[in-house]
């Protein structure tokens, strides 16, 4: 028996997800199948206005509802500390305790060969031009923060960007965050206080 193609369409572009596969998919729509239609447009309608809504903030990458986002154009926020980090969830989580007064630069991804993803894949050199611009302009970064997953490829990330840094930069302080995470662990997922000893236990780095 045939699948009618709406529904084929609309499991196709549940596999397209990640984390989503083929059972997983068949299940989503064929409960979608019992949802009112009233809901399933609220639903479409709030997917059509995820990027209508929403812009990446050109400073630091991570994704608001201003220009720059509401962390950038903060006052109060220590310019001079950047924490890089992989991922905006991974902002979301290390704001949740309120304690880190720095800014952000997301990354939007992990260097990862096996996937194809290099460099410039991510907004590695966008960093790095930001630092430039902030020291062009008379101010001065102190530390940044190397906040990627303590995974393989985090490290990795971390790597890469300490010594391109200290490339052009040496005079920056380099840290890591320390104690707290579990290797392999990712930060979208830890705890506020887990975070919080993570910061709080960064170490110099490279």
């Amino acid at each position: 028996m045939r699948i009618p193609k709406a529904i084929q369409n609309l499991i196709e572009s549940f596999e397209r997800l990640p984390g989503v596969g083929p059972k997983s998919a068949q299940r989503l729509t064929f409960y979608l199948l019992h949802v009112p239609q009233g809901e399933l447009d609220k639903f479409a309608s709030s997917v059509q206005e995820l990027k209508k809504g929403t812009n990446l903030c050109s400073s630091c990458f991570m994704i608001g509802e201003s220009e720059p986002c509401d962390i950038c154009q903060n006052e109060e926020r220590d310019q001079s500390t950047i924490c890089v980090v992989e991922q905006p969830l991974d902002v979301y989580a290390l704001e949740k305790n309120g304690r880190y007064k720095g800014v952000y630069h997301v990354l939007h991804g992990k260097i990862d060969p096996l996937n194809s993803i290099g460099p410039d894949e991510i907004y590695i050199h966008q960093l790095l031009q930001r630092i430039k611009i902030f020291e062009g302009k008379g101010e001065k970064v102190t530390e940044i923060i190397l906040a990627t997953n303590p995974t393989m490829e985090g490290e990795a990330t971390a790597m890469y960007i300490s010594k391109q840094i200290k490339n052009s930069h040496g005079h920056i302080k380099l840290t890591r965050i320390g104690r707290g995470l579990p290797v392999g662990a990712d930060l979208e997922y830890a705890d506020e206080v887990t975070l919080q000893r993570a910061m709080e236990g960064r170490s110099i780095y490279g």
